[in-house]
């Protein structure tokens, strides 16, 4: 059925980035594609078809279910952790050491690499702890939410998370279904030989510690750093940041709150999430890559989230802070402060439904598929996983819709050369993750607009200058690969040496262009808060 829609499939995902991006108007152009990809799948007035979709998302998937709670109990543990004045306690403990622009955008990047679990807790964890400490040092909203968003999903897709879990499955399943698993390494080892490859997700960490280390910046985000540092507001003044707690849940109720009042309830989530991975993947005899391969992490997640809640709730009776009655408004408001991105997840599902039930993945596929040598494959399979993934905005779906595709192709057009397909794969993981970085309709870019406090089509219009560039060294690196045979221990850093260059003449020329300053930052902590504090 997907082949009969054709090159009406590309329709509602382009339709909706299109509208994102033009009105600012997140959830109504997520609607508008969804309903319209309704009318083309049913060729009615897809009323029925567009809410069979969003209900879908919901509820037929259990990890769409666990990632909306634990979402919500994020929401409340953030919100009680404001009220107990954690927020402001971090702050305090943290700007004797974090006393710039340049420290708090590093820390900000550093701890992101580190908390490489989970892109959805990576987000959340890393944007709640560092959000206070930006507006102090007057770093935009979008500048923080780029960061996090280019070291969530870009970490995760290497380091051992749910995601990596995901990736070893396709592997294996293809190889599986090819019968040549014993002709070539295990799914697993086919993995760590991909991860090389996988240039796009590295340049682009190593894009974000670029631009934090120089303090230079250019496109939209050239704009919002000036902004930010000429007159303190970390957000457009029209803007409508995803979160924004002080105007939803008022002042802390303590002024001088202790450390703990932070530290606790985030050590609380950060130790029963990766305790709880590790037990639902142990037994004996289990490697840790088999441990991650059957665990559940999005479990692992509303446990962890729980717990975070709970620990909360506990501290403020002990402190005599809030009653019972009290945390439970706090758990209730914080539920609130997340309908906006819950709302937003749930239709960024639901186009991701419209464009599998379409066939918008398959339609794209079957034009590269046919133009392909071994010196151009895998600039190929990169720029076609990378639109794919654009228009779809989910890097799963993307892998889904590619690895059938993308091992059989290498392993009859490489020779049978198990380092050929680690290459495709490279390559295919790195097109899926540029458009989870930067399409309005992925879920870990609204995550990093919710936890970083941004406008989300700000964050997207701001960080799509920077993907791009990373785009483009990226595609030459494939280039250059195919053309050279290099290894990749010598086009990367090639890759970054190619950025900074890049990042330079960009910046430079922008802020000439536009009569702004190019390094925009100030550097000194400010002394009083930014005015569009949440």
């Amino acid at each position: 059925m997907a082949a009969d829609f054709g090159i009406l499939s590309l329709v509602p995902p382009l339709l909706a980035i299109a509208l994102a991006i033009v009105t600012r108007r997140a959830l109504l152009s997520l609607f508008i594609g969804v309903w319209v990809g309704g009318i083309i799948y049913s060729g009615s007035i897809g009323i029925a078809q567009t809410f069979t979709w969003i209900v879908n998302s919901i509820g037929k998937s259990t990890f769409n279910a666990k990632i909306l709670v634990f979402t919500l109990l994020l929401g409340a543990g953030i919100a009680l952790i404001w009220r107990l004045g954690g927020a402001f306690a971090i702050t305090r403990f943290a700007t004797s050491r974090i006393d710039s622009h340049r420290k708090v955008g590093t820390a900000t990047w550093l701890l992101g690499i580190i908390w490489n679990f989970d892109d959805y807790a990576n987000n959340a964890i890393v944007g709640s702890s560092m959000k206070d400490l930006a507006d102090d040092m007057k770093m935009s909203r979008e500048k923080l939410a780029y960061i996090l968003d280019s070291t969530a999903a870009p970490v995760a897709t290497m380091g051992i998370s749910s995601w990596v879990a995901f990736e070893i499955g396709l592997i294996a399943k293809q190889y599986k279904e090819l019968g040549i698993t014993g002709e070539t390494p295990s799914a697993a080892a086919t993995f760590l030989h991909s991860i090389p490859y996988n240039m796009y997700s590295l340049l682009a960490v190593a894009m974000v510690g670029i631009i934090v280390l120089s303090q230079r910046d250019f496109g939209e985000m050239l704009e919002a750093e000036n902004r930010a540092q000429r007159t303190g507001n970390v957000i457009r003044e029209d803007a409508r940041p995803l979160q924004n707690i002080k105007e939803e849940l008022g002042e802390p109720v303590l002024d001088d709150a202790p450390l703990r009042m932070f530290i606790a309830p985030v050590s609380a989530l950060v130790v029963v999430v990766v305790g709880g991975a590790v037990m639902m993947g142990y037994a004996p005899g289990r490697t840790a890559v088999e441990m991650v391969n059957n665990t559940n992490i999005a479990t692992a997640l509303v446990w962890g989230s729980f717990a975070m809640v709970a620990t909360a709730i506990v501290l403020a009776l002990i402190e005599d802070a809030m009653t019972l009655g009290e945390s439970m408004d706090t758990v209730i408001d914080g539920f609130g402060t997340m309908l906006t991105a819950i709302s937003i997840l749930v239709l960024a599902w639901s186009i991701g439904s419209v464009a599998s039930a379409l066939g918008t993945g398959s339609y794209v596929t079957s034009y590269a598929t046919g133009v392909v040598s071994p010196t151009v494959l895998p600039i190929v399979i990169f720029l076609t996983s990378a639109f794919i993934s654009f228009a779809i905005g989910t890097s799963w779906g993307t892998m889904s819709i590619m690895t059938p595709i993308v091992i059989p192709l290498a392993w009859n057009i490489g020779g049978s050369s198990p380092q050929f397909v680690s290459l495709a794969i490279g390559a295919m993981f790195s097109g899926a993750i540029f458009g989870d970085n930067c399409s309005p309709i992925s879920d870990t870019t609204v995550l990093a607009s919710t936890f970083a406090g941004s406008d989300h089509i700000d964050h997207v219009r701001t960080q799509m200058y920077y993907a791009v560039t990373v785009l483009l060294a990226t595609a030459v690196m494939y280039l250059l690969y195919g053309l050279t045979n290099l290894s990749p221990l010598v086009l990367l850093p090639g890759g970054v040496l190619t950025l900074i260059v890049l990042v330079y003449v960009f910046s430079e020329w922008d802020a000439k262009r536009k009569n702004l300053a190019a390094k925009p930052t100030s550097g000194q902590m400010s002394k009083a808060k930014a005015s569009s504090d949440d």
